[in-house]
């Protein structure tokens, strides 16, 4: 191992922009945990909000940030099987759950309302060691790098989204709304499953609506109606909201056909101050989507190593840690579309 302290962005108080750089010991680890030594730790726009503070979830300060990452096994505790030192590892975010939550006897402990997730719950990746308990990890297959792999958390969300939450048919037209990460990843998932789709974003989002075609979608800035309208002027059979507020569910509401669906995987604290008619009206369904679980990592990874979800295009830069500022700032103001961190 090396010296006891280790570079962390830890976000310490909930006052707007406090977090720094903190130096902290190695983590001790349990029977049924092992050390993780950071390779790639990807910032998510979670950790922006906790950074802006303009999160919805509780914070348990101070916290080293981030839960998007993979590294290599440093140790394994004394009841840990079936993994060893060395050994090329993904972890899930549900750092701590209860094993006895009727969630999460149905395998669905991302929906356990205990549950409590690295980097707000408990410490995070953005450091050099973490410790994960060994039910959180997953092999990375040899050849996909660890820049990559790291964004298997995100890719999860999406999968959810889409996948999962949603009803997508071949040839079903989809309308992605807002071209974060999570955008970005939903729209390739939805391509993926037969979809023809279109992100759309606002005149500050085109670097990133340009990215997003990379994917074989079509970007649209302001008003996506004409294109939700085209083939028979009803509307898109699926909208995936993807933005970080709660008004953007009234376009969604305006631009998805008669019973369609709305899948909302993008919140906000916001309250909405319009009313809910046209769900009743058009018959509509509309869907949360929350994390992920087990096999729908398990199915990421799949498509991942094969190379049918590319993640390179999303990847705006990598970072050492003690540059988190700048890596956080340039995704914050939507010049790059990920960053990534990098231990020291």
């Amino acid at each position: 191992m090396s010296s006891a302290k280790n570079a962390a962005v830890v976000n310490y108080a909930e006052k707007k922009h406090s977090v720094e750089i903190r130096e902290i010991p190695v983590p001790e680890i349990g029977e049924e945990d092992i050390l993780l030594e950071v390779e790639n730790v990807g910032v998510c726009g979670s950790d922006l909000h906790q950074w802006t503070s303009d999160h919805s979830w509780p914070v348990n300060y101070p916290v080293v940030l981030g839960h998007e990452f993979g590294g290599k096994i440093a140790s394994v505790g004394d009841r840990v099987t079936g993994w060893k030192t060395g050994d090329r590892v993904v972890s899930e975010t549900a750092a701590i759950i209860d094993p006895q939550n009727p969630m999460s006897k149905t395998g669905l402990y991302n929906l356990d309302p205990t549950r409590k997730g690295f980097g707000y719950g408990v410490n995070g990746a953005m450091t050099r060691f973490v410790r994960v308990p060994a039910r959180c990890l997953h092999s990375v297959p040899e050849g996909l790098p660890f820049e990559e792999a790291c964004l298997t958390e995100p890719c999860s969300v999406a999968y959810n989204a889409v996948a999962v939450n949603s009803h997508i048919k071949p040839g079903d037209r989809v309308i992605v709304i807002g071209p974060g990460t999570i955008g970005i990843l939903c729209a390739a998932v939805a391509k993926i499953c037969g979809g023809d789709v279109a992100i759309l974003g606002l005149e500050k989002d085109r670097g990133r609506l340009e990215i997003a075609k990379s994917y074989g979608v079509t970007p649209i800035i302001n008003d996506a109606s004409e294109w939700a309208r085209k083939r028979d002027g009803l509307g898109a059979d699926l909208i995936i909201d993807a933005a970080g507020i709660s008004a953007t569910l009234k376009i969604a509401m305006d631009l998805v056909r008669p019973n369609g669906q709305i899948t909302k995987v993008g919140w906000g604290p916001t309250p909405c101050n319009f009313s809910l008619d046209p769900l009743v009206q058009k018959n509509v369904r509309l869907q949360g989507s929350f994390s992920h679980n087990w096999p729908i990592w398990e199915k990421v990874l799949g498509l991942l190593s094969s190379g049918t979800l590319d993640v390179k295009p999303i990847i705006g830069g990598i970072w050492p840690i003690t540059e988190w500022h700048e890596a956080f700032e340039k995704m914050h103001s939507g010049e790059v579309v990920k960053s990534i961190l990098k231990p020291v």
